[in-house]
């Protein structure tokens, strides 16, 4: 009978672990499905064209785009672009096949974060049946499972992770390292409680100190992924959780400081270190002075956006969770409200004990902090969300990517309440999971047939491939009254520079002609707005004829009269 009871109770549990297996194939199939479509938006081509450039001339160190100096942004993105040209050939697939890889890393490292703090998510549950899950945490990923699934299906994670940008591959760092750090933080919080209880068992030391390494580790990484703000982030939101758990870090942390910003530096230099050999002060005047401190301090790259943008942002990338994240932060808010009267009125009562005590008749003192949530991960999350959100609302370009490294920390506060949610019943677990289910048949949908017709409309990649099968695959590149910046990819050594390196802009037919004359009387083809060709067309200077256009642009073919 005990057999058969056994049985019966390990079934489910089966059939649940085949369900969470089927879903982890989905979210890798759905994250490297649909990466061939063309490079969407000026962004994409560039930074693809800089990594096709370092490839070309087996240069690992110094950017270029166009055989200029691209000092604007580290080199992490471009090695795992690189490394995929080399595995793959010069794509499309290829230049996004790392941030697809950085946006199934950024889900490992929640799963990771889910698996080691399962038991203080399930201590905040009261119910008997929650109570015995704790004391067998190490064998239940449910709460890891519901978090990456979370992750893996929210908008703003699996949109970013296919793109060619710099978003995503800060994200993925920044979400290592700060995991580590919290798992560090655990362990000290479970060997300082000294508890039996399964739930509060402690790490091993090689646990203990390797999180602490591999914080810092990260750290140096995610300095290569985008700059500064690698290392402003995860040491800002680390300070920020101790303000808010009113603690001070301990003394293996504080010690760490030293050894592990040298760890952090030591990783960072295998980029920084050739590159400022190769290219002394212009790297350090462009790249920090130019493209860290004047990008965050003022318009100069015309992204102007009101404080409140990120605000409203980031609980869109949170989309289909928006209702649940909503509701976390309200019960999170609620949780501390509640707290915080129960504090006080501890306090006054406390006070006034010691009043009526105190011979001196001196008044009661009141002592108002921040009060410390049952979970510390959902104190830990909120500092994680609320620094890179603050810290952006106060820069004057703004543009949505920049947030993506607090995503991860609003799904955390998501899953939490998700988990709690669909524990409470076999159907609201079933229906959650179909909304993930559904999520990801949606965006496989929109990836087939979707967005290949947006990508026409957005790339010149059809226009340039029109003119080459019409045999003009070697003339020069013009841009009329627009500035492509996705031909750097699709027209790479063929477009029109001013001396500066950027593309030029051609504003009439008249520099049109006279371009073609500095080029000998050689035909080019020029890449002009639709509202802009008529201009073109019955001109008395030049010959055009039109060979494509995307609805936007046309690529016309034109030679001197």
């Amino acid at each position: 009978m005990s057999e058969n009871t056994k049985t019966k109770d390990q079934k489910p549990d089966t059939s649940n672990r085949i369900v969470w297996i089927l879903f982890a194939f989905v979210v890798i199939f759905i994250y490297l499905f649909g990466l061939t479509a063309p490079l969407l938006g000026p962004d994409e081509p560039r930074y693809s064209q800089v990594a096709r450039e370092m490839f070309e001339r087996g240069d690992w160190i110094t950017p270029t785009l166009g055989g200029f100096d691209w000092f604007e942004k580290p080199a992490l993105l471009y090695w795992l672009q690189i490394a995929s040209y080399n595995v793959f050939g010069v794509g499309e697939f290829a230049a996004r096949f790392g941030s697809a890889l950085f946006g199934l890393g950024t889900i490992f490292s929640l799963w990771i974060l889910g698996r080691f703090s399962a038991a203080e998510f399930f201590a905040r549950e009261t119910t008997a049946k929650h109570t015995q899950i704790a004391k067998n945490h190490a064998a239940n990923p449910e709460f890891a499972n519901w978090l990456a699934l979370i992750a893996a299906s929210s908008i703003g994670l699996i949109a970013f992770a296919r793109g060619a940008s710099f978003d995503i591959i800060l994200t993925f760092p920044v979400t290592a390292s700060l995991v580590a750090f919290y798992i560090y933080d655990l362990s000290e919080r479970r060997r300082s409680a000294k508890s039996g209880d399964a739930s509060q068992t402690d790490f091993s030391p090689v646990t203990r100190y390797l999180s602490l390494v591999v914080f810092y580790f990260f750290i140096g990484i995610a300095l290569i992924a985008k700059g500064l703000v690698g290392i402003v982030f995860p040491f800002a939101i680390v300070a920020f959780y101790h303000v808010l758990s009113w603690r001070l870090p301990n003394k293996t942390f504080i010690f760490g400081l030293f050894w592990g910003t040298i760890l952090s530096l030591i990783v960072a230099s295998a980029w920084y270190l050739p590159m400022y050999e190769a290219n002394g002060w212009k790297f350090i005047d462009e790249f920090f002075i130019q493209h860290h401190f004047q990008r965050y301090t003022s318009n100069k790259y015309f992204h102007p956006q009101p404080f409140w943008f990120f605000f409203g942002v980031l609980p869109l990338m949170t989309i289909p969770w928006l209702p649940f994240f909503l509701a976390s932060i309200w019960s999170f808010f609620k949780d501390q409200r509640s707290k915080l009267t129960n504090q006080n009125s501890r306090s006054v009562n406390n006070s006034t004990n010691n009043y009526a005590n105190n011979s001196a008749g001196k008044a009661p003192r009141r002592f108002l902090f921040f009060p410390l949530s049952s979970s510390p991960l959902l104190v830990f999350s909120f500092a994680w969300m609320l620094v890179p959100v603050v810290f952006f609302s106060f820069s004057g370009s703004k543009l949505p990517g920049y947030i993506l490294p607090a995503l991860p920390a609003a799904l955390i506060l998501t899953a939490e309440y998700v988990c709690r949610f669909a524990g409470a019943s076999a159907k609201r677990k079933r229906a959650l999971q179909f909304t993930a289910l559904l999520t990801f048949f949606i965006v496989a949908i929109l990836l087939q047939f979707v967005v290949p017709g947006f990508a026409f409309k957005d790339s010149v990649k059809g226009l340039m491939d029109t003119a080459s099968a019409r045999g003009y695959a070697s003339e020069k590149v013009l841009n009329l009254h627009t500035t492509s910046h996705n031909s750097e990819f699709y027209a790479a050594g063929r477009l029109v520079r001013a001396e500066d390196g950027k593309l030029k802009k051609f504003q009439g037919v008249s520099e049109i002609s006279e371009e073609i004359a500095r080029q000998n009387g050689k035909p080019v083809l020029v890449l002009v707005p639709l509202e802009y060709l008529e201009e073109l067309t019955s001109s008395s200077l030049v010959e055009a004829k039109v060979l494509a256009d995307n609805t936007e642009l046309a690529i016309v073919f034109v030679s001197n009269k």
